[in-house]
């Protein structure tokens, strides 16, 4: 209980550095890519032909609470899919975006549409269409199995791959650097 009264800090505080925690302090608008950043990038198809993917539910929660503490999300993918429909609607996720290999230009749209700075945006993406949304974003942020070159654009590559928590890691990140950490942990502790 004792660290309950002096307050809640993720494990990774201590690795963010303060700029990264500056940048993350901004954020109005969360963008995500979903192949490779809320799943783990494999598409399987059943014998008819049916789609499956996997959804980390650690970082669906994650996504509730950072819009609990007024930050939007939204979801930006090329791939056209009822899957990720169906997951964006049971998280409530107000803008989803689908068929759009030019994620640039759809998180533009986004910013005229609600208004928000890029430098209030943070995008996740793990390949090449994401590069430019990650360039434009103020804080562009990979996972550690996306592709070299997003690495090298990106400002932090969280340390849970995509599909595995890489999302709710972000989540995290940005809740403690918006000071609501606690005020998300708290009810969860109460006896």
């Amino acid at each position: 209980m004792a660290d309950v009264k002096a307050g809640l800090r993720s494990p990774l505080a201590d690795t963010w550095p303060e700029v990264l925690l500056a940048k993350a302090a901004r954020i109005k608008l969360v963008a995500l890519d979903v192949d490779g950043i809320m799943s783990d990038g494999k598409i399987y198809f059943s014998a008819l032909g049916d789609e499956l993917k996997g959804f980390n539910i650690l970082d669906g929660l994650g996504l509730k609470q950072i819009m609990a503490a007024g930050i939007t999300v939204a979801v930006i993918t090329g791939r056209n899919s009822p899957l990720t429909e169906k997951r964006m609607k049971d998280l409530k996720i107000p803008h989803l975006m689908q068929g759009r290999e030019d994620k640039k230009v759809a998180l533009q749209e986004l910013v005229s549409t609600l208004g928000v700075a890029p430098d209030a945006i943070a995008y996740m993406g793990d390949d090449l269409p994401d590069l430019p949304a990650i360039r434009y974003a103020g804080l562009g942020v990979t996972v550690p199995n996306g592709y070299w070159l997003v690495h090298k654009h990106a400002d932090y590559c969280t340390r849970a791959s995509g599909g595995a928590g890489a999302v709710r890691e972000l989540c995290d990140l940005l809740l403690t650097a918006g000071g609501h950490l606690n005020a998300t942990l708290m009810p969860y502790l109460e006896p």
